[in-house]
């Protein structure tokens, strides 16, 4: 079997919802293990509902906003490395 012949198991769309929807599920089973779970917070707003989801969230955010600003600082030209 050549390399080409080879599929990836997220080359068929239908696995690809499939873990999408699996981490939705755990998205939300995280949100509402808040419900049960009691948790000791050292400041007034980690005790808000869905505070450490957002927080996350916002952190992920700011991480692809601030890598794309650093692409244009780091990046090098296409000819960097000569002929």
């Amino acid at each position: 079997m050549s390399d080409k012949d080879r599929r990836h198991v997220f080359d068929n769309p239908r696995n690809v919802k499939r873990v999408i929807h699996a981490l939705y599920g755990v998205c939300a089973v995280s949100l509402l293990a808040e419900l049960f779970i009691h948790r000791h917070v050292d400041h007034p707003w980690e005790a808000l509902f869905g505070f450490y989801s957002l927080y996350g969230f916002a952190a992920c955010v700011v991480l692809v906003l601030v890598a794309k600003e650093m692409r244009k600082v780091i990046m090098r030209k296409e000819d960097y490395y000569g002929d």
